[in-house]
């Protein structure tokens, strides 16, 4: 449940979204779980609006993930999207796909459209089945007094919290062969984080024109160097979604392949709006006070150094010794033994911040615990390792953790 302490790793401020054609929110109270707070958020799109998605890939995954793939299979795109907190809907068997089923129905007649023109989308406990009655008149309401604007979008990011302590918006403004288009995202993900080809809750929208199978692809791109590369506990949800909406209002010529030079600009704003989302979650960790960056680099392939930097980011000794601020590289060190990849003792060489605290295999001989630190007293910090073995590089992000953790997970039920 969500803290009355926002993290002191939150951004100073909160960005203003813009309204984006063809999108207008709505959020209301279902009482789903939680007790006079929004608890869900509806999402209405206008006619032709084209979706992708990147999902968990837990092999129990909950009842919405499996609804949206299915959905997403149709190819028919998306006219609403239902988001609920508190109840994740997962390891509910009959009952959750049943749920799943009534709460597209219900959403389809609010929005008159098919259900399978609903996206679901469904975070909280898992194991406890979802009473989607609760959903009745309460969706027709929201598709009543949906917009858009800056508020709405506010309150669009507040309605799908649950452990998170502060709202995650980002927004982008680009060009697509000389046509302006606006990209808008937001997320939810404080703990249970550590993805796995998805994101914890997250939903982007654009007025571009866009077919589905191009933003697939830009999508799924993005995805591996933004969620992919975040981690707050090493535990993937069964929840993991990230979809993507385009509802063409911005009238751009029509494009259709991924490569087309013509959204070259826009799929560096999509990846750039990907990792500014990937990156506040992992400042909400849940108990966080650190955000850290690790970065390898000299791997033999980018993958090597990718599950090498996963391994120092998910280590709980390198992340409590983050906490207590104590600059224990012998954990790093031991991360990178550990995650089974080409390495090199006598090779590797580790930095906090701009201080190299080890190298040739030993500790670096002009190393300074004073200087060292005053790195890790600072509320954002870099470990970076080189192995010297090749050209793959990784770089991901994480948090410190807290005896702050222990007490939220351990409450997360009462």
């Amino acid at each position: 449940m969500s803290s009355t302490e926002i993290s002191p790793l939150a951004p100073a401020t909160t960005p203003s979204l813009p309204d984006i054609a063809g999108v207008r929110l709505a959020t209301a109270q279902a009482g789903i779980r939680y007790k006079n707070r929004t608890d869900v958020l509806y999402v209405a799109l206008a006619e032709g609006t084209q979706a992708a998605g990147v999902f968990t890939r837990s092999r129990c995954p909950s009842a919405p993930v499996d609804w949206c793939r299915d959905a997403l299979k149709t190819g028919k795109g998306a006219r609403a999207l239902v988001v609920n907190s508190g109840n994740a809907n997962a390891f509910t068997g009959l009952k959750g796909r049943e749920a799943v089923a009534l709460t597209a129905e219900i959403a389809g007649q609010a929005a008159g459209c098919a259900p399978e023109a609903v996206m679901i989308a469904s975070t909280g406990v898992i194991g406890e089945p979802l009473d989607a009655r609760k959903f009745e008149g309460v969706l027709a309401d929201c598709a009543a007094r949906a917009e858009g604007g800056a508020e709405a979008w506010a309150q669009a990011a507040r309605a799908i919290m649950t452990t998170d302590t502060f709202p995650k918006l980002a927004t982008r403004r680009v060009e697509i062969d000389g046509v302006p288009v606006t990209i808008n995202g937001i997320a939810k993900g404080a703990g249970m984080i550590a993805p796995d080809m998805a994101t914890m809750l997250s939903f982007v929208f654009t007025d571009a024109a866009l077919p589905q199978d191009v933003l697939q692809a830009l999508l799924s791109e993005g995805t591996k160097t933004s969620f992919n590369c975040v981690t707050v506990d090493g535990d993937t949800s069964t929840s993991d979604t990230l979809l993507l909406f385009a509802t063409g209002a911005a009238g751009n010529a029509p494009v259709t392949r991924d490569d087309d030079a013509r959204i070259a600009a826009f799929r560096a704003a999509l990846n750039d709006l990907l990792v500014e989302l990937a990156q506040l979650v992992a400042r909400d960790g849940e108990g966080a006070n650190k955000l850290v960056t690790v970065e390898v680099e000299g791997a033999e392939s980018d993958a090597s150094a990718h599950r090498i930097a996963m391994s120092i980011a998910n280590s709980p000794l390198v992340k409590t010794a983050v906490a207590g601020e104590d600059a224990n590289w012998g954990r790093v060190v031991m991360a990178v033994g550990k995650a089974g990849e080409p390495a090199d003792r006598d090779r590797l060489a580790i930095w906090f911040g701009d201080v190299r605290v080890a190298v040739h295999g030993a500790r670096d001989p002009d190393y300074s615990e004073e200087a060292a630190t005053a790195v890790m007293r600072k509320p954002e910090i870099t470990v970076r390792v080189e192995l010297g073995l090749g050209q793959g590089q990784a770089r991901v992000w994480t948090c410190d953790l807290t005896k702050a953790y222990v007490a939220i997970n351990g409450d997360y039920r009462s």
